[in-house]
């Protein structure tokens, strides 16, 4: 079969290829899939082209998302012919993942994918639209409503701000769609996105409180960013934090947590429960408009992932790309 591996030989020196390996390899696990579709997630991306250390065994399969068909299986939530969805879980990172043509894995990771996702709209969605997902739960857990006010969106033309996008303005909320491509603008105002936002606005050191914008917040962005979305969020509004594009430190101030009770939500997809991961995809199976996640997609074979990879660590990449593993 075939597989992405990530290697570094006993010099160092790392490499990236499509390569025919047994499947025998295949770590241990109690349900065997054939994977149809994976996808490039920014930490994907960090992995194929060396910009963070993901990795932290070697050799790796790539992949930390892939759905396919079960071929066999041990464990009593599945059964072959089954169509599963695996996010996350350290695949691709301390263990094999899903750019392969076959994944060894553990029944408890996996989700059954509802009957109206489709293994390539369960990559189209992947992690990122899985996140979003989490973020925009999160917000309605904490009283967000559509009568609210602004939600701001950062990362706006990625796979996390394009879905939040989508799945916001789908459910009435006014949605501010901060990005750095404006040329993107007829994209993101497709999705839903009623107002545009210079990145640049957010992204450099700002005053610990500004004028109150936004009563609620979707990051995947991080650093200053995330510190001035803080600093503008109105009183008792909300921040789902969720990635860090920009950075991972957060060079702000405890104002808005003290003198506007602002509440800063932090969303974890890698290792979310199960309950929440099913309940994640079952509302994103009635939320999100398939037409609108089409306008998301590019689709790459196992070979032009890398490339691809690169492209996406670029900032060049808009919406989600989905790799084509199964042919």
């Amino acid at each position: 079969m075939r597989a992405l591996m990530l290697e570094k030989d006993a010099a160092g020196a790392f490499s990236a290829e499509v390569k025919h390996i047994d499947a025998s390899a295949l770590p241990a696990g109690d349900v065997r899939v054939a994977i149809e579709y994976s996808t490039l997630n920014y930490k994907d991306g960090l992995a194929i082209t060396q910009k963070g250390p993901v990795v932290r065994t070697w050799p790796m399969v790539a992949g930390i998302d892939g759905a396919g068909v079960v071929i066999s299986s041990d464990h009593p939530g599945f059964k072959a012919g089954d169509r599963v969805v695996h996010n996350g879980w350290g695949l691709g990172e301390t263990r094999w993942g899903c750019m392969s043509q076959q994944a060894s894995l553990q029944g408890d990771w996996l989700v059954a994918l509802p009957p109206s996702i489709s293994t390539r709209q369960a990559m189209a969605i992947g992690t990122a639209g899985y996140t979003a997902m989490l973020c925009v739960m999160a917000l309605q857990e904490q009283g967000v409503k559509p009568g609210s006010g602004d939600v701001l969106v950062t990362g706006a033309t990625g796979g996390v701000g394009s879905v939040a996008v989508a799945l916001l303005a789908r459910a009435g909320y006014r949605v501010v769609a901060a990005t750095g491509k404006l040329a993107e603008g007829e994209y993101l105002q497709a999705l839903g996105a009623a107002q545009l936002l210079d990145r640049t606005e957010l992204s450099a050191p700002g005053k610990p409180l500004q004028k109150e914008r936004w009563a609620a917040v979707v990051d995947a962005v991080g650093s200053h960013t995330l510190a001035n979305a803080l600093a503008q969020t109105r009183y008792g509004g909300v921040v789902a934090a969720c990635g860090l594009a920009q950075g991972g430190d957060l060079p702000g101030s405890v104002m808005p947590f003290i003198l506007r009770g602002v509440r800063l939500i932090g969303v974890d997809s890698v290792m979310a429960p199960l309950a929440l991961r099913q309940q994640a995809w079952a509302r994103l199976a009635q939320e999100l408009d398939p037409a609108l996640l089409d306008r998301m997609v590019t689709e790459v074979s196992l070979e032009e992932a890398v490339p691809a990879a690169h492209r996406l660590m670029a900032g060049e990449v808009r919406g989600r790309v989905v790799v084509r593993v199964g042919d």
